[in-house]
């Protein structure tokens, strides 16, 4: 596999400084907040990434005030090494590993905040999502004769659960890899009003097929809708910013699917609360939704607010996302395009498949094959 040279880094580089903005990078104003949503490709040990790497991640990654990001690995030497690039005003918040028993195989990893000590304070509550034992048993008793029929199959001849064996359950039992929560005060500058928020990480499971990926994307859901309803929660504000593995590759069917099913969770919220998903729709200056994948077929990754505070955008703001510098806003950072104009390659569309290959090759384990995407809020003033 070869990489991204010294030479071709520096072509980068030097286009990247010219026009930032130009590949989706949000531009700082004085009144707003950008958050933002990274999964980083097996982000672990410092060494597995070269300098350059590091350097253009961290050049990424500062742009944001509150970043999550997915993929953590058990060593945090790579994570920690991000934060100290990105300057001390950055502080992290990063959960255990989630996804596979200690010494076991699995889909282990890490979910972590990243936020702009300047205009974002931590709160005291940090935690994962996950569902009680009760509910758990309950939904095993309401649904057992299909849990046993597809649990048989997979037992040996002694009635023991083989080790290899992939179930596929028919119902939701539980996150493959708990979503993680912290709480955060968005202060702002002086002169605005701050945001109280809970903000979730998730990285929901891919799996063997579509029905695997809706019931976490549901399960997730519910909590959120549960919590959000509830007053006694603290927080009148989630945001929910990860790679939900949303399935999004065909946007003429899918999104009114999608955009469907999300409108009945706003019916059942009433005038309570408000769900909003930006990246559903097109953005007003765009033709088409925006992709997250770095291939540019789906749109996996996802931001999402869940809202008692009638000061941010309902999903009806967002045929006017952009109009205002202060946000509502939201888009991607399009390292990619970058990529390819810095290396004078043709268009992706256009590309060999050898072409294609070859290009991807050079920073798909490198840097991501995950783009970065962000949401900006206005600060209300006093």
């Amino acid at each position: 596999m070869a990489e991204l040279t010294a030479a071709e880094w520096e072509k980068i580089n030097t286009l990247f400084a010219q026009d930032p903005h130009k590949y989706g990078v949000p531009k700082r104003e004085y009144g707003s907040v950008v958050f933002g949503s990274f999964n980083i490709r097996k982000l672990g040990a410092k060494k597995q990434r070269a300098d350059t790497t590091w350097q253009f991640l961290a050049q990424i990654c500062q742009n944001f005030d509150l970043l999550s990001i997915q993929e953590i690995m058990d060593d945090l030497e790579g994570v920690n090494h991000l934060q100290t690039l990105m300057g001390e005003n950055f502080g992290a918040v990063i959960s255990d590993v989630t996804g596979a028993f200690p010494g076991e195989a699995g889909l282990g990893e890490r979910l972590g905040f990243i936020y702009n000590r300047a205009l974002i304070e931590r709160g005291n509550v940090v935690s994962d999502i996950s569902f009680d034992r009760t509910k758990l048993i309950t939904t095993m008793i309401e649904h057992s004769s299909e849990l046993v029929s597809v649990i048989a199959p997979h037992l040996d001849k002694d009635g023991r659960f083989r080790k290899d064996a992939k179930v596929k359950l028919p119902i939701f039992l539980t996150f493959v890899r708990q979503p993680f929560c912290a709480s955060f005060k968005i202060a702002g500058h002086p002169g605005t009003r701050s945001y109280e928020m809970m903000a979730v990480n998730a990285h929901l499971y891919f799996g063997e097929g579509i029905e695997d990926r809706r019931q976490e994307f549901d399960a997730l859901m519910e909590w959120l809708l549960a919590r959000t309803k509830e007053k006694s929660s603290n927080f009148p504000n989630y945001i929910l910013m990860g790679d939900l593995n949303l399935d999004f590759d065909d946007p003429e069917k899918d999104r009114p699917r999608i955009e469907a099913h999300i409108k009945t969770f706003n019916q059942a919220m009433g005038k309570r609360a408000n769900v909003n998903f930006p990246f559903l729709d097109v953005h007003p200056n765009e033709q088409k939704p925006f992709r997250t994948n770095a291939r540019a077929s789906e749109t996996f990754d996802q931001i999402g607010l869940f809202s008692r505070d009638d000061r941010l955008p309902t999903y009806k703001d967002n045929a006017t996302m952009g109009s205002q510098s202060r946000g509502p806003d939201y888009g991607i950072v399009n390292f990619v395009e970058l990529f390819r104009e810095a290396l004078e390659l043709p268009p992706l569309k256009k590309m060999t498949a050898a072409q294609e290959k070859a290009f991807f090759s050079k920073f798909e384990h490198e840097v991501s094959d995950h783009l970065p995407l962000w949401l900006r809020l206005p600060l209300p003033e006093t």
